[in-house]
């Protein structure tokens, strides 16, 4: 995954939810950009869940983006806090 697609993603008006699909088969659920932060190198970003928790992805682990309402991702009920992901 580059970072010019992943902002693409993020950044879409009017924005579509999405998944984070990485390359251990798990999924990252994005139900708003404001939910994201992008590291200005590109290679990681932060997603926050509605839980609380959040996750950090590398983004060369991520294999694709899977556009709708998210089903199955990883959010409420999910990881804990700090969950490292990729």
């Amino acid at each position: 995954m580059t970072v010019e697609q992943f902002r693409t993603a993020i950044r879409m008006a009017p924005f579509r939810p999405f998944s984070v699909r990485l390359a251990d088969g798990g999924t990252v659920a994005v139900r708003h950009p404001e939910m994201v932060a992008l590291h200005p190198t590109g290679r990681t970003t932060v997603v926050i869940q509605p839980n609380g928790g959040w996750h950090v992805i590398d983004l060369l682990l991520v294999t694709a983006l899977e556009y709708g309402e998210p089903e199955g991702a990883t959010d409420e009920g999910g990881d804990p806090p700090g969950k490292l992901a990729g």
